[in-house]
C-alpha cells in the first residue's frame, strides 16, 4: 500500500518520538497513526465517504467481513431492502435481511444508504400478477414506504425512493406505477418518505446518467420541477454502472455540476467498470484511470457526498451473471488482492483538495 502521508508533528508526536528514541515502546494511538489510511479515512478528508454494497449471503465470509468493516463508511444493502424482500405478502413485512446489514455496519460505525423503495424490478408476485385502480395501488405504494421507511427511522443516511424511472430516451418508464398513477407517483413517493423520516436524505436514483444526455437532461427537468414546487428532493444518485467497451462518460463532473446548482446532493452510488473477459494489464489500467477520474469529479464538485462500490470485490460481483463473459469490475479481484482501480482511487483521495 502507499504510505501514509506525513504530517507535521505536535507536541504529542514529539513526545512520542522522545520516548521511542530512549527506548520506550510507543502507545496503541501512535501505532494506529502509523497504519495506512483506509479508503473512508481519505475521502473523508474532503467532506466525502467512500461506501460499498454488500448482500446477506456473503456474510458468512470472515475475510470478506473484514475489508467490509475497515475500509468503508457508508453500506448499501445490495438485495435486502427491496420490495420483495420486504413485503413477500400484501401486509406481511419481513425487515430481517435489511436489519442484518444494518446491524452489521453499525456495530462498525458505518452508516447505510438505503436502497430502494420503489422500482420497477424485483417485485413480489401478488404485486404484479393482477390489475390494480389507481386510488388501491396508491394506497399499496404510500403503506409499502411508510411502513419500510418508519422500520429504518433514525437508522439510515439516505433513501433511494424512486429508482431508474426513465428509459434511455428520457421517456418515462412504464412500470406499474408509472401507468397507473401517472409521473405524479414520484413526487408522492418522495412526500410519504419524509413523512415517515424528516430527517433521511431522499434521492432518485438511475444509470447511464452520468453523462450530459437525453436520460439524465430528464432527471434534472423533474428535479427542476420537484424542487419548484417544493417536493422533498435533497439528492441525484448516478449509478455508474460503466463498461470498457462503450468508452468513459467525459461530462460527468459537468453534469454532477448542474444537479449541485439546483441545490441537490449528488452520489455515484453503484459504481463498478466491467470489461470484456479476459482481464489483461491493459484492460485494468484503462480501468484505473476511470476509477480514478470518476474519484477527482466527485472531488471537484462540491455537492458530491460520495462513492459506493457495487460491492467492492469480483468475488461477489453481479456482472458475470448478468453480463456474461464480462467481469472483473471491482477495485479488488476475487482473492481479496486491491488491483490497480483501489491504489487509482487511493491516489485521486491523496491529493489535496
Amino acid at each position: 500500500m502507499p504510505r501514509t502521508p506525513r504530517t507535521r508533528l505536535g507536541l504529542a508526536g514529539v513526545l512520542v518520538a522522545v520516548l521511542v528514541g530512549a527506548g520506550v515502546a510507543a502507545g496503541p494511538a501512535a501505532q494506529a497513526h502509523d497504519k495506512p489510511r483506509t479508503l473512508a479515512d481519505l475521502a473523508e478528508r474532503h467532506g466525502r465517504y467512500f461506501g460499498s454494497a454488500t448482500d446477506n449471503p456473503e456474510l458468512t465470509d470472515t475475510a470478506y467481513t473484514k475489508i467490509l468493516g475497515d475500509e468503508f463508511d457508508m453500506i448499501t444493502p445490495g438485495n435486502g431492502m427491496k420490495w420483495y424482500a420486504t413485503e413477500p405478502r400484501q401486509g406481511v413485512f419481513d425487515f430481517s435481511a435489511g436489519d442484518e446489514i444494518v446491524d452489521l455496519a453499525r456495530s462498525h460505525h458505518q452508516k447505510i444508504r438505503a436502497h430502494t423503495l420503489v422500482w420497477h424490478s424485483q417485485l413480489p408476485g401478488w404485486l404484479t400478477e393482477r390489475e390494480w385502480t389507481a386510488p388501491e395501488l396508491r394506497a399499496v405504494l404510500k403503506n409499502h414506504i411508510q411502513t419500510e421507511v418508519r422500520h429504518y427511522r433514525g437508522k439510515v443516511y439516505s433513501w433511494d425512493v424512486v429508482n431508474e424511472a426513465f428509459n434511455e430516451d428520457g421517456t418515462y418508464r412504464e412500470s406499474i406505477f408509472y401507468k397507473t398513477l401517472g409521473p405524479g407517483y414520484i413526487a408522492d413517493a418522495l412526500r410519504w418518505a419524509q413523512q415517515a423520516d424528516p430527517k433521511a436524505k431522499l434521492y432518485l436514483n438511475d444509470y447511464n446518467v452520468e453523462a450530459v444526455g437525453p436520460k439524465s437532461d430528464a432527471y434534472y427537468a423533474l428535479a427542476k420541477e420537484l424542487k419548484a414546487q417544493r417536493v422533498p428532493l435533497h439528492g441525484f444518485g448516478l449509478q455508474a454502472h460503466l463498461a470498457l467497451q462503450y468508452g468513459y462518460p467525459t461530462s460527468l463532473e459537468d453534469n454532477l455540476r448542474r444537479f449541485g446548482r439546483l441545490g441537490l446532493d449528488t452520489a455515484l452510488t453503484e459504481v463498478d467498470v466491467r470489461m470484456q473477459l479476459p482481464a489483461t494489464e491493459e484492460k485494468l489500467a484503462r480501468q484505473a484511470d476511470w476509477y480514478r477520474d470518476m474519484t477527482k469529479a466527485c472531488l471537484a464538485v462540491r455537492r458530491c457526498a460520495g462513492i459506493t462500490v457495487w460491492d467492492y470485490t469480483d468475488k461477489y460481483s453481479w456482472i458475470p451473471a448478468f453480463f456474461p463473459g464480462e467481469g472483473a469490475a471491482l477495485p479488488w479481484d476475487e482473492q481479496f488482492a486491491p488491483k490497480p482501480a483501489y491504489h487509482a482511487i487511493r491516489e485521486a483521495l491523496k491529493q489535496r483538495h
